[in-house]
């Protein structure tokens, strides 16, 4: 069962770097409002987190065989029976939870430095009206 909590670990934690880039070029996008890019960076790694719970929750009933991490595992290790596939389930899940918990603690950062940008005077952006 180690490997699959390595395996999954590993494939879980590409797809969070992926999510992770993107969530990083909209906050260099923003990046003339350090305000608006903490706020843009939190709210869209809530958004992860979300996704990521969603997973956690789903994980028990998806069929092993239409996961990535099935992919990556030699023979051996891939469930075979009924409870090592809940097995397998309830692995996927602790691991989509254990990057859950960091992006939300990341989202909470983003959060704080946004206010704190705040205290020292800077102001989200508005755009302009007409």
């Amino acid at each position: 069962m180690d490997e699959i909590r390595r395996v999954a670990v590993g494939c879980i934690g590409r797809a969070v770097m992926f999510g992770s880039l993107a969530i990083g070029c909209v906050m260099i996008g923003f990046s003339f409002n350090p305000v608006s890019a903490f706020r843009a960076g939190a709210f869209l790694t809530l958004t992860m987190v979300l996704a990521l719970m969603w997973k956690a929750t789903t994980a028990g009933s998806k069929n092993p065989k239409h996961t990535e991490v099935w992919l990556y595992l030699d023979e051996k290790s891939r469930p075979a029976d009924g409870p090592a596939r809940r097995v397998f389930g309830t692995i996927m899940s602790d691991v989509y939870k254990l990057y859950a918990r960091i992006a939300l603690g990341v989202a909470v950062g983003f959060f704080l430095v946004s206010l704190v940008l705040m205290l020292f005077g800077l102001e989200a952006y508005r755009p302009p009206s007409r």
